[in-house]
């Protein structure tokens, strides 16, 4: 978001936060370039240390998101031009590489996430911030697996829910995931929504407390809060460069072992 103000002051600190994580972001998605597309052999890559790196990325962006809702004035146009660029990514993989397409990726739902809050903010106002987060966060526990199919009500319990749910694109939109449908980047509403709104209610939580105040939120690191104020233009333009380096490495590496 681009109006980060509370009192007259910049929130910096998360723009470095960003910065942080779109930098995590590009070399997670150096590494799969150079595992699914180079072919190298890194077993490491399919590790649960692997998945994890994967989560702590998109688990910061999503949260970071809904924590700056109540700090964003153009809400309806900053949701409308993040869906668009989801659609945009959607349609350059679809054409270009269909292979490794991506439908209903993070920026559909960050974006599908702003504009339900620019429409319905207000009734979610009414909840308290430490309220909602708890609610929201034992929700986003519950529905941790629905595009698996199941809910979870506690380790080991689980709800199987009706395979009837699990067919469309909508449905699969939704988190009711269709068995044919395939993504190399997929964030359905649910349960993400839930996480999203845990940010939101985090930001109200501090809010009432006054902690939004404190001199480290702040804190500013230039290189990574420009990186963090620019995020959704390098997240657009990352992927392509990166591919381009790894199949332009992938043609001159043999032909310098050649020579």
């Amino acid at each position: 978001m681009n109006h980060r103000k509370y009192a007259g002051r910049r929130y910096h600190l998360l723009d470095v936060l960003r910065g942080i994580t779109l930098i995590s972001m590009i070399l997670y998605h150096a590494s799969w370039d150079l595992v699914y597309i180079a072919g190298v052999n890194w077993p490491w890559y399919h590790s649960r240390e692997a998945f994890y790196w994967q989560q702590s990325i998109c688990w910061t962006f999503i949260l970071l998101s809904g924590f700056c809702i109540p700090l964003s004035v153009h809400r309806w146009k900053r949701g409308l031009t993040v869906f668009a660029a989801g659609a945009l990514v959607t349609g350059a993989t679809i054409v270009f590489v269909p292979e490794d397409r991506v439908i209903f990726g993070v920026l559909t739902f960050i974006g599908s996430a702003m504009l339900i809050m620019a429409a319905a903010e207000p009734l979610f106002r009414r909840i308290p911030g430490l309220l909602g987060l708890i609610l929201n966060g034992a929700l986003f526990y519950v529905f941790r697996f629905v595009n698996s199919g199941y809910l979870q009500l506690l380790p080991g319990q689980r709800v199987n829910l009706p395979g009837s749910l699990y067919h469309g694109y909508l449905m699969t939109f939704l988190g009711f995931m269709d068995g044919s449908f395939w993504s190399t980047d997929y964030f359905s509403l649910l349960p993400w929504i839930f996480l999203f709104l845990c940010g939101y209610y985090l930001h109200r939580m501090l809010e009432r407390e006054g902690a939004l105040q404190s001199p480290v939120l702040g804190l500013d690191i230039p290189p990574l809060s420009y990186l963090g104020q620019h995020s959704l233009l390098i997240y657009l333009l990352h992927q392509p460069f990166l591919y381009m380096l790894v199949v332009l490495g992938m043609k001159l590496l043999p032909a310098v072992a050649a020579g």
